[in-house]
């Protein structure tokens, strides 16, 4: 196979922590929701192995990883759906220092180098330092613990999503001749503008309007900014600039932000799943609440009192209810029927009658494969999946099994099954339940299971237009059967017997043993 190289300039500034660290993030944006069976690869090429951490549509592949970051790597579980392969490196050691490149791999496309980023761990004080504090005692020391917080390079903040604010703190000395402070990400979008003692939001990005504060004591050395209704999207690293009368920088800062969402994880295959959302204040009836999903598909809308289902994505439709507890805070979404293609991050969103944003919180829904066992010799066993009823006349549902080339395993179309459109090796050996489209239960019942039939099967429901509204994937698992294991076991002794036995060198009459 050859590989084509493509560079891309991305480079993201030298990034500076001490030995001890909690954790950095190191951050890389690139859009691969348009790649086929892409594979993110952060390396150190000075190192042998080079791979530092390595993840693929199906989760992390590090078999290939040096020993060095075991057990301290991570990325977000969608980073291939959103386009954030930034990596989470825990307890940062020295010998982390180096250039970090993050790569873009795809059979069909080659390979985008993205971005390269410069890590540097320092100690925590120089020798010489040390010696001082030995020399100079417990006033030395005593300054350190004041000062320390002034001089760190990157200020690490963790929070829960769904918390009301966040704050970006940034302390020090009184500064003469403070004119203009500016608060921006690592995506070069400004976050709070301070000119002359008063906000400037018509400099901010659209993203950050309405949801920043920052103090106003900016002659004792506090330009603190405070982010709300703080999600995932905010986990970035915040750079706060000082500037004087005559636009010449007095300090800078940098805030690293790790906003951690809920995650919620439950087997395929169960009636329902809730995603929480509990505040500790009553809410007011006239508020709006939506739920959207990844995509800024909406999946839930309650409005003026009632749900709005017209406003519904139509994936969504039939298979989502809403607690009515506004007075104890419970905006809680039921999602019925979920399939691993349900898998992914929801955002709630509470407003006021004036649109005001009152809340904002993100949980992140893992749906486990739906794994089936059966033993040989069974008489049939049955693929569940139940979804929302009363699907169109027109639905067309396709079961295949993915794992040896997309072998169709029973097809329903037009009302009637399709045999012709079946492989050979399952006609006459499936079934499916009668009225399924008004029941929604698409469950597939194979008959006369055999051990070949282990594998990965997925069911597709699809609309007229070509659209798959439905799917969920049932790993089955046929065991050899007891008595099978048995004559295996006895085949395989008389072998070995037979073999044994005519390796043996006859002896001559007479011969002692």
């Amino acid at each position: 196979m050859t590989w084509y190289v493509l560079e891309v300039s991305q480079h993201a500034p030298d990034v500076e922590l001490y030995e001890g660290e909690e954790f950095v993030l190191l951050p890389c944006k690139f859009p691969t929701s348009h790649i086929d069976n892409p594979t993110v690869v952060w390396s150190r090429y000075d190192l042998n192995p080079s791979t530092v951490h390595q993840h693929q549509q199906l989760g992390d592949e590090l078999k290939d990883q040096n020993q060095l970051y075991s057990s301290r790597t991570s990325m977000k579980t969608f980073a291939l759906e959103t386009g954030d392969l930034s990596l989470n490196l825990t307890k940062l050691r020295l010998s982390d220092s180096g250039t970090y490149t993050c790569t873009v791999r795809s059979s069909r496309w080659g390979e985008d180098r993205v971005t390269d980023i410069r890590l540097q761990v320092k100690e925590p004080f120089p020798s010489w330092a040390i010696v001082l504090l030995v020399v100079v005692g417990l006033l030395i020391v005593g300054l350190v613990v004041c000062f320390w917080p002034y001089f760190k390079p990157v200020y690490r903040v963790k929070v829960d999503s769904g918390v009301k604010s966040v704050q970006l703190p940034f302390k020090t000395f009184y500064l003469r001749q403070v004119d203009r402070v500016e608060w921006s990400d690592n995506m070069k979008m400004r976050v709070h503008v301070c000119q002359n003692g008063s906000d400037r939001p018509e400099e901010q990005d659209e993203y950050y309007r309405g949801r920043t504060e920052m103090k106003r004591n900016l002659k004792p050395g506090d330009f603190s900014l405070t982010l709300k209704y703080p999600t995932d999207e905010d986990s970035r690293t915040y750079t706060c600039t000082v500037y004087n009368n005559e636009g010449n920088i007095l300090m800078m800062k940098q805030v690293e932000v790790w906003v951690k969402g809920q995650v919620v994880e439950v087997d395929s295959g169960v009636e329902s799943v809730q995603l929480p959302l509990k505040t500790t204040s009553d809410l007011s009836e006239d508020v709006s609440v939506e739920w959207t999903d990844r995509d800024k598909k909406k999946v839930h809308v309650y409005q003026n009192g009632s749900d709005q289902p017209k406003e519904q994505n139509r994936y969504y439709r039939g298979r989502t209810e809403m607690k009515r507890n506004l007075k104890p805070g419970d905006v809680s979404l039921t999602l019925k029927y979920p399939t691993e293609r349900d898998s992914r991050t929801y955002t709630c969103t509470v407003y006021n009658k004036e649109g005001k944003r009152l809340m904002k919180k993100q949980v992140e829904l893992q749906v486990k494969d739906c794994q089936v066992e059966v033993e040989e010799g069974e008489e049939s066993v049955q693929l569940p999946f139940k979804t929302v009823g009363d699907l169109p006349d027109d639905t067309e549902v396709e079961w295949e099994r993915f794992d040896l080339e997309n072998m169709m395993v029973h097809v329903y179309e037009n009302g009637s099954d399709r045999p012709e459109e079946q492989d050979e090796d399952y006609r006459e050996r499936t079934e499916m339940k009668e009225d399924l489209l008004r029941t929604g239960d698409v469950s597939l019942t194979l008959k006369s299971p055999k051990h070949t039939d282990t594998g990965r099967y997925r069911c597709d429901v699809i609309s007229r237009e070509g659209d798959i509204r439905r799917r969920k994937t049932v790993e089955l698992k046929v065991k050899v059967s007891s008595a099978e294991r048995i004559q295996i076991r006895d085949d395989t002794v008389y072998m070995r017997n037979r073999s044994s036995s005519s390796n043996e060198t006859p002896r001559m009459a007479g011969t002692s043993v």
